[in-house]
């Protein structure tokens, strides 16, 4: 499928109140606690922008519609309306500071994943016990949860302990319950629909928020290749036998190619060739159609997709904040 050059690298809306932009998202603040959260096409890995991939943002935020959908019953959700393909009107909520990442498989390749610690020789991850001897992407027992730090402004993500997010009082006991157990029945619901398009869903984040009633919603996004490893299932067990990384739908298609040129952490990134670049596009555009069972319709009205967008916001427009 070839795309048009039509990004979104940043959704820059000076009508809109109160902005936070965030690495992939520009946000905005409206009445009666809700928020305005824009997709852009930006790419994030190590805790920095890689580049902007055509349509990544659409793909998404329809994707993670998709998802948000199918596990309602699971979780509320923070979603109230889509009015752009990039857009979403959702609860204003107060993010918890953990993010709740579950893995199925011995995988990863930032500081914060278990394969890149298991291979510097840590046998106690997160608080569970590996053993000696495990290859490269090796299916775990059973699927675990390593939370992490929620970074906010650019910050790291920093590994945590069940005990460690107790004891610190980053969630009480009653969020941490709440959260785990709906991050394992997520994974579970994501796993077996994944499972039937053809796809393992090999480990996945999950952010959590609460309303002004102190209410839990599912928040950001869900089963999105940003925030989700998925490999192909017909590839996996010949890739797992000749210790080659399994053919995936997200981002370490970038990812990888840049870790393998730089530390990405600390050094100057190097310039994604626009290959690169148009190939990611296409993953993501494969991802949606294989993991939804729909077409892609990449949305090419407007003149930009900005312009696109803030016609389709022009409603909330210098709305004043009460």
């Amino acid at each position: 499928m070839t795309l048009p050059n039509r990004v979104l690298d940043h959704a820059r809306i000076p009508e809109l109140s109160n902005p936070y932009f965030g690495k992939v998202r520009d946000c905005y603040d409206l009445p009666g606690n809700r928020r305005i959260l824009i997709a852009s096409d930006r790419i994030s890995a190590f805790d920095r922008i890689l580049a902007s991939i055509p349509f990544k943002g659409q793909v998404l935020t329809q994707m993670a519609r998709y998802w948000f959908e199918r596990t309602a019953d699971i979780c509320a959700n923070h979603v109230i309306e889509y009015p752009d393909p990039n857009v979403v009107i959702a609860r204003k909520l107060q993010i918890l500071p953990v993010e709740i990442v579950v893995r199925g498989y011995l995988a990863g390749t930032t500081s914060t994943s278990i394969l890149t610690r298991y291979k510097a020789g840590e046998r106690v991850i997160y608080g569970h016990a590996f053993p000696d001897g495990l290859r490269d992407h090796a299916k775990l027992p059973s699927p675990i949860i390593t939370p992490t730090t929620k970074a906010f402004d650019g910050g790291h993500d920093e590994p945590l302990t069940a005990e460690e997010i107790l004891s610190q009082g980053l969630l009480t006991e009653a969020q941490w319950d709440a959260v785990s157990s709906a991050s394992m029945a997520l994974f579970a619901r994501g796993q077996e629909i994944a499972a039937d398009r053809g796809l393992i869903l090999a480990d996945t984040k999950y952010e959590f928020g609460t309303d002004e009633d102190g209410k839990i919603f599912l928040a950001d996004e869900i089963h999105t290749p940003d925030s989700s490893r998925f490999w192909l299932a017909d590839g996996y067990d010949s890739a797992f036998a000749g210790g080659t990384r399994p053919p995936s739908f997200d981002k370490d298609v970038i990812r990888t190619w840049v870790d393998a040129r730089c530390d990405p952490y600390h050094d100057a990134l190097p310039e994604i060739p626009a290959e690169l670049i148009d190939t990611t596009a296409q993953v993501y555009v494969d991802a949606f159609q294989t993991i939804t069972g729909q077409t892609f319709e990449p949305d090419v009205s407007g003149e930009t997709p900005l312009a696109r967008i803030r016609n389709n916001l022009s409603r909330f427009f210098n709305i004043q904040q009460i």
